[in-house]
């Protein structure tokens, strides 16, 4: 007798329990065996027929006792068409075929079906007793209608937000590794299966290549052997690599039309492509004798599979040894990176990396990226897949091209972007550069320049009287200040643990460096601290303590004995520097100093800073990197200091995931300056 007690389970909820479903946080994915989606170039390509092919290999050629997870997410069109129950059934009917003496266990569930199918179909079922099974076939939800499962969702009232799809399959695939504690990673496989093709639609109308990105499983694609099918394989495999997925195979029908030497040649042998028989076409066909004349095929696929899966296994454990072995990695003392140290990113989804974990078991489990990549870090998920598309967009135009004298659509657009936006009423050109670092020497560049001719030290500005140096200009800083890791930048910042000897040797500092007074909060207070050397006593207590932060960056303040204290302050020291007349940039990082602390800077002393500046004809750099973007609630820093009025010479940003049009990422990663003269 065989042992396969079927059981059809299912939980009649509500629209509104499922629609209402979140989860605190992306779930992981448990590494302990290997986890593979099947995907479809379309529907109606054999997902469900490769599927029940990979079950039989691993488990009807097996000598060791195996376990098959079979997990349907979505299934519209039951219960007259179910998948899992097809891979069910007919693996029972393989099992009497190849092993007869051998009784295969099974059991089949239904987790969540629609209002509609329990109306029609009541279900029931208890819980079969016997041993663990070796095949367990899932459907997580199910609908009636044989549509797409947007359509059916909302007319039969089963709507599921993608939070709870993948809350659901994260406790199956839970439910997996539990059911495999104690059994050899070759031991159990488990697929998962999507409905339709690539790119259709999941219940909340998200594409399924979007649904189930943040588990990133390795993928299985099922072709399509027919006429047109190598342009729709083709189309889905960039569909899964656009968004990250790695493709371990395709597999599809012969159709006569060798549409696997085309498919070979487009992914120059690096991905398999399998070719099954032909499929019979008689509905009454069991199908037993296909499965057998393609059973070499199934059993190829499968061990592709599995030597995937111990591939990657290793390269995740030994990623942490190889990088500390031949990596220099920047703003870090590699003696102090403890063993275990290392973190290994699989991927990133939207605001979380992907990592690498060992504890009980191994995961890629989600981490909240809490510093956004050095606040570089913008996109959510659907972003990532626009940018994505957007540079390869760029990158398949483009190339790379030389920029000098040229000119493409892309680095025009973002110009006019720009000019419209953080340079409008003061910049009349955009300079790009490669990163922020080398965009501050630019911009010191253009800013002595621009003071040398003010300031007369440059008659004729188009002539170049070569090596003569009358003058040696400086800039005025701020202490704690930071504006990257060239030597010319580490020039332009205030002494620190970034310039010392080990890290530069040349560093002289060639600025004057102002102690700027900060702003913190203490007892739901908002303070000012003032270092020495300002004048206060004419001060009193409610000049420098504040009820919220709109107080403190309010333009009326700059009446306020605060600002007289700053302005003479600011006068004194400049007066008193031996080369103030040599000072030839002003340059800040507007009311954040990152690198240096995390330090608020008062913004009416920068304002007043400016004021000063602007008085004396020194250009000025805000250096918004850091700050820029959105990242302090505006969009560009500078405005917040309420400094729009000074015209500043320049403003660097960085635009590393942040760019304001998408196409321009690859032809300028980071945005250099704004300039205006």
């Amino acid at each position: 007798m065989f042992r396969f007690p079927s059981v059809l389970l299912s939980r009649r909820l509500h629209r509104r329990e499922l629609s209402s479903s979140t989860t605190s946080h992306p779930p992981s994915l448990p590494l302990s065996h290997p986890i593979y989606l099947i995907w479809g170039s379309n529907t109606g390509v054999g997902k469900t027929l490769v599927s029940a092919g990979i079950a039989a290999a691993f488990l009807l050629s097996s000598p060791t006792p195996s376990q098959f997870h079979y997990l349907k997410p979505l299934q519209t069109g039951f219960p007259s068409d179910s998948d899992s129950r097809f891979v069910f059934n007919k693996l029972r009917q393989l099992s009497l075929i190849r092993n007869p003496h051998i009784p295969l266990s099974a059991s089949h569930r239904v987790i969540n079906v629609s209002p509609a199918v329990t109306a029609s179909n009541p279900l029931a079922g208890e819980e079969g007793v016997g041993p663990p099974p070796e095949l367990l076939c899932k459907t997580l939800y199910a609908w009636e209608e044989a549509v797409s499962p947007h359509l059916a969702a909302e007319r039969e009232g089963l709507v599921v937000k993608d939070s709870a799809v993948l809350e659901t399959l994260g406790e199956c695939l839970e439910d997996v590794a539990e059911c495999g504690a104690g059994k050899e990673r070759s031991e159990v496989l488990c697929v998962v299966e999507t409905a339709g093709g690539v790119a259709s639609p999941g219940p909340s109308g998200s594409l399924q290549c979007d649904l189930y990105r943040p588990f990133r499983i390795p993928a299985v694609l099922v072709g399509d052997g027919r006429l047109g099918g190598i342009s729709g394989t083709i189309s889905a495999y960039e569909s899964l690599k656009l968004r990250g997925y790695d493709v371990v195979a395709v597999v599809f029908e012969d159709h006569g039309l060798l549409n696997e030497g085309p498919l070979m040649s487009y992914m120059r042998n690096k991905v398999p492509v399998l070719v099954l028989p032909p499929i019979p076409k008689d509905p009454l066909n069991d199908l037993m004798e296909w499965f057998e004349s393609s059973h070499y095929i199934f059993s190829n696929l499968k061990e592709i599979m599995l030597s995937a899966y111990f591939e990657r296994i290793k390269k995740l454990h030994d990623m942490p040894r190889e990088a500390r072995d031949i990596i220099w990695w920047p703003f870090t003392q590699h003696k102090l990176v403890p063993d275990g140290g290392v973190t290994v990113i699989d991927s990133r989804c939207g605001e979380n990396f992907s990592i690498f974990k060992v504890q009980k078991t191994e995961v890629i489990a989600p981490q909240f990226d809490a510093c956004a990549s050095w606040w570089t870090q913008g996109p959510d998920a659907i972003m990532q897949t626009e940018l994505a598309r957007e540079m390869g967009y760029a990158a398949a135009r483009f190339g790379h091209v030389m920029f000098p004298e040229n000119v493409h659509e892309p680095a025009l657009n973002c110009a006019e972007l720009l000019l419209q936006g953080v340079g409008k009423g003061w910049a009349s050109r955009t300079y790009f550069s490669d990163n922020g670092s080398t965009a501050i020497e630019i911009a010191l560049k253009m800013a002595f320049r621009k003071f040398s001719v003010d300031h007369g030290l440059i008659v004729h500005c188009h002539e170049d009287t070569t090596n003569e140096r009358s003058t040696e200009l400086m800039v005025l800083a701020l202490q704690r200040s930071y504006h990257g890791d060239t030597l010319g930048a580490m020039e332009a910042q205030a002494p620190s643990s970034y310039t010392g000897f080990l890290q530069q040797p040349w560093y002289t500092g060639r600025g004057l460096f102002l102690d700027p007074p900060s702003v913190f909060m203490h007892n739901s207070t908002w303070n000012v601290s003032i270092p020495e050397g300002y004048h206060l006593e004419s001060l009193k207590g409610k000049s420098i303590t504040f009820a919220s932060p709109d107080e403190i960056f309010h333009k009326g303040r700059d009446k306020s004995e605060l600002a007289t204290v700053y302005s003479s302050y600011i006068s004194k020291v400049l007066s008193g520097f031996r080369g103030s007349n040599n000072v030839g940039a002003l340059i800040m990082e507007p009311v954040i100093q990152g690198a240096g602390g995390m330090h608020m800077v008062d913004p009416l002393f920068q304002r007043v800073l400016v004021n000063e500046c602007r008085s004396r004809k020194i250009p000025v750099i805000f250096d918004e990197v850091f700050t820029g973007f959105w990242r302090l609630g505006v969009e560009f820093i500078f405005l917040l200091t309420d400094c729009s009025g000074a015209n500043p010479l320049c403003t660097r940003y960085s635009l590393l995931w942040e760019a304001v049009d998408w196409r321009n990422y690859t032809i300028g990663c980071h945005l250099g300056n704004k300039c205006c003269f």
